[in-house]
């Protein structure tokens, strides 16, 4: 069993897609973030940076003692080494795998947020800085789009973390103010995702914790 601390973020998006794919038995854990969760002392001691997505692990490999793990790339990683799934043995393909999931953690992900924070919830606009990060994710969906011009997914043909990883901060495109009538490639990729079924159940678990969290 899998507890899952989430919160319907992009970052929390990546492991409940995971766990639909799987079907990994799993609970989930709500933590309100607008309300200062994610600084409670139990949250913490699993996820020292206050940050959701973490996860405790209640049947780790060793046999051992629940483990719980923080940081949404090393959950996936995680949760991918544990089960076999998405996370090739192949040498090459698990190279490229990491390549792109560590890509996202450092760059998508971070540059995609700060973009969405300064168009929508800076307490005041800053034409600098809200121009500086939509024009470098507009350049990292660039690289993206390039990427996706001869492969269905980001480390060839079969789906993978790295995927995984990307696919929130693509499907956020339209509040992020992020166009992709120039990126078809990337397109064609947000469609094959969004269509799986695990995408479906996990974007239907978001909106009803959104909806829930709204209403209180």
């Amino acid at each position: 069993m899998i507890d899952l601390y989430y919160f319907p973020t992009p970052n929390g998006l990546k492991i409940t897609l995971f766990l639909e794919e799987t079907g990994l038995p799993h609970t989930i854990v709500p933590v309100d973030i607008r309300n200062g969760g994610q600084f409670d002392p139990a949250f913490l001691a699993l996820s020292p940076n206050n940050r959701i997505p973490a996860i405790v692990d209640h049947a780790p490999a060793d046999g051992g003692a629940a483990l719980p793990v923080f940081e949404s790339g090393a959950i996936l990683q995680y949760l991918a080494e544990k089960t076999g799934r998405f996370l090739s043995s192949d040498l090459r393909v698990r190279t490229e795998t990491l390549q792109w999931l560590f890509w996202q953690m450092a760059g998508l992900g971070p540059m995609a947020g700060q973009s969405g924070h300064f168009r929508r919830a800076a307490p005041e606009q800053i034409p600098y800085a809200i121009k500086r990060y939509a024009d470098e994710t507009a350049r990292l969906y660039g690289v993206l789009d390039r990427r996706l011009a001869d492969r269905s997914f980001l480390a060839g043909e079969a789906y993978s973390i790295a995927d995984m990883a990307c696919y929130p901060w693509i499907e956020a495109h339209a509040g992020l103010g992020q166009p992709l009538d120039e990126m078809p490639h990337l397109s064609a990729w947000l469609e094959r995702i969004k269509a799986r079924p695990a995408t479906v159940r996990a974007l239907e678990a978001a909106a009803r914790m959104r909806e829930q969290v709204t209403a209180q």
